[in-house]
């Protein structure tokens, strides 16, 4: 038997011990604020269609586009604003689950650093 049973089963580490990627707002979807992205990646699969990992944002507003990526998010801790445009805005905090479906637009209002679990379709 080759590899470990286990391998298929992977536990979300929500304090990953190694360095995250460090980015920054692309300048044409920055709106407000000047907030800087921690991403930490822990899996890929499906031909790298399928991300998993945990992301942290400081406070600022942004615009968020999917395109065709579908994105669930779990939130650690923060709390967010999220406007989709035309409809009205919610907010998430610790605790709050949620999904951007592919063709979501809209602003993304970090209230307070935020840090959530995602996982990427696309």
């Amino acid at each position: 038997m080759k590899g470990h049973p286990l391998s298929l089963l992977k536990t979300v580490d929500t304090n990953p011990a190694f360095s995250p990627r460090e980015s920054g707002a692309l300048p044409e979807r920055l709106i407000t604020g000047n907030s800087a992205f921690k991403t930490w990646a822990l899996d890929v699969a499906k031909d790298d269609l399928v991300h998993t990992g945990v992301w942290e944002a400081t406070p600022g507003e942004t615009r968020s586009i999917k395109g065709e990526t579908f994105e669930f998010c779990h939130i650690l801790s923060g709390v967010i604003e999220i406007a989709p445009d035309g409809g009205k805005p919610v907010i998430y905090r610790a605790g709050d689950s949620f999904v951007m479906k592919p063709g979501f637009a809209g602003v993304w209002k970090t209230i307070e650093t935020v840090r959530k679990i995602y996982v990427t379709v696309g």
